[in-house]
Parts: C-alpha cells; sequence; structure tokens
C-alpha cells in the first residue's frame, strides 16, 4: 500500500518537474526580448527565479527520493530498463542544473544567447521524457 501512495506522490513530482523544465526556457525566450533593466526584465527574473526555487528544485528533489525509494523497494536496480530511466533521468537533472546557471545569467544581465537557442533548448526535456516514459511502460529491456 505504501509503494503505490511512494509512486503516486513520484508521479506528481515529476508533473510538476517537467511542467518547470518545459515552461522556463520559454520564459527565457521572451526574457531575451525585453531590454536589460526594464520593468518586464525585472518581471521575467522574477519569475524565473520563483520558478526555480519554489517548484522545480523541489519537484527534482522529490522526483529523486521517491524514485531510488520506488527502485529499492521494487528490487528493480537489477532490471536493464532502470538502467537506462536513470541515464535519462541524470540527463534531465544535467539540463536542470544549466538551466539554472540560464537563470543566474539572465538575474545578472548577462545572458549572451538568443531566444532560438532556448526554443531548441526547451525540445531537450521533451525527448528525455518520451524515453523514460518508454522505458517505464513498455520495459524494452
Amino acid at each position: 500500500m505504501l509503494y503505490d501512495w511512494i509512486k503516486a506522490f513520484h508521479v506528481v513530482a515529476i508533473i510538476a518537474w517537467m511542467a518547470a523544465l518545459l515552461y522556463l526556457p520559454r520564459l527565457f525566450v521572451y526574457h531575451c526580448d525585453a531590454p536589460a533593466g526594464s520593468p518586464q526584465s525585472e518581471t521575467f527574473k522574477v519569475m524565473e527565479r520563483r520558478l526555480l526555487k519554489a517548484i522545480m528544485t523541489p519537484a527534482m528533489i522529490a522526483s529523486w527520493v521517491l524514485g531510488l525509494y520506488l527502485a529499492w523497494s521494487g528490487g528493480w536496480f537489477k532490471a536493464g530498463w532502470l538502467h537506462g530511466k536513470l541515464v535519462a533521468v541524470i540527463g534531465l537533472s544535467a539540463a536542470h542544473g544549466f538551466l539554472a546557471g540560464c537563470v543566474r545569467r539572465f538575474a545578472e544581465d548577462r545572458n549572451t544567447r538568443p531566444a532560438r537557442f532556448y526554443r531548441i533548448v526547451n525540445e531537450v526535456p521533451t525527448v528525455l521524457m518520451i524515453l523514460i516514459v518508454v522505458l517505464v511502460i513498455v520495459k524494452p529491456f
């Protein structure tokens, strides 16, 4: 029974984490068009910081903690699909770290990348999410 509750909260944490991973680069796209120091730029800075600190990072931590508990209690660590999932989740965590660095650069008015870059970066979490879902549901190996 506890396993099912943990799994439910794991899925909720993943949904929150993915929502933030997909939304933050979109904020960057629009932030690129705002002149540094403008009221619009300052609003984006607040939105980006709050998204990172209040939603994205806590959701990532919860996803990892709950997911590792599920893997351990379910005896999944020997399963090949879990190894693939862990590699993809490490990729999501790396994307998270990259985006956190972008938040810092925008906050310091040091962004040098164009909006197009962030449109492309926005696709990375989507591809990793698709891979993770296929590995978890289909368990191909």
